[in-house]
């Protein structure tokens, strides 16, 4: 009981009157629908009773008990918060059973339950059903329009061409595992494998850092080379030669 009481607080006025009309065609369906004749053969009178939907059940009963009790089923499962989908939404699924139960009710007005010769009447629990199936319509109608839309769909925008890779450009190879470059230990002369990783960075190291470039000229005095180059190299004497002659 709890459990409904806090379904129907959680219900917006739509649905609780979809959940009204739902109850009320079952609630219907226990009232007198039709009135039979009989005759007592004993006596020779003829006396009337009625029967209500479950009296003489058919396909029309049975499909619209189903719609009923599911209507029901559906609006305390999302008053629940329950995640499910329907197509065309809640709305859209009460109103066309509702107008499904009506046609159903109406349809029964022309094909009533046999009275073995003696006419069929319809009472008064008919027509409240056929009332209360049009309103259970009424409200999936209500509620399809207070339903929010969907979002529309965003278009993404238009993507450009994607760069082409130069035909001439070697596309990256990962190195093989255990690539790498053997090198021996001066002390132990043991050869160790170094990762490709490492002889890089080794190989960065090992490159000349180059030279600063050249102060402007005129802004300091030029240093001579050293060492000098071998044009450049005086002329070293030996003691059996003799000195120079000054000039």
């Amino acid at each position: 009981m709890t459990r409904i009481v806090r379904a129907w607080a959680a219900m917006s006025g739509e649905r609780r009157l979809a959940a009204v009309a739902a109850l009320a065609l079952l609630v219907t369906m226990f009232f007198p629908w039709y009135g039979l004749q009989s005759l007592n053969r004993k006596t020779g009178a003829i006396y009337s009773h009625d029967i209500n939907a479950f009296g003489d059940v058919s396909f029309v009963e049975a499909a619209i008990f189903l719609v009923a009790a599911g209507v029901v089923t559906m609006l305390i499962a999302r008053a629940e918060e329950r995640q499910f989908s329907l197509p065309g939404g809640d709305g859209t699924i009460v109103a066309v059973a509702g107008g499904w139960a009506t046609l159903l009710i109406f349809y029964r007005v022309f094909d009533r339950p046999s009275g073995h010769g003696y006419p069929v009447g319809i009472e008064w629990g008919f027509f409240l059903a056929f009332v209360a199936a049009g309103s259970l319509a009424y409200a999936g109608w209500r509620m399809r329009h207070g339903e929010r839309p969907a979002p529309p769909a965003r278009r993404r925008p238009a993507r450009g061409p994607e760069p082409q890779a130069d035909p001439g450009e070697r596309p990256y190879e990962a190195p093989p595992a255990g690539a790498g470059r053997h090198r021996a230990d001066p002390e132990t002369g043991e050869t160790a494998l170094i990762p490709v990783s490492a002889a890089r960075s080794e190989q960065q190291r090992a490159e000349p850092v180059p030279a600063p470039p050249a102060p402007p000229r005129g802004a300091q005095a030029r240093r001579p080379r050293f060492p000098p180059r071998p044009d450049e190299q005086p002329e070293q004497l030996s003691f059996e030669d003799p000195p120079p002659a000054e000039r």
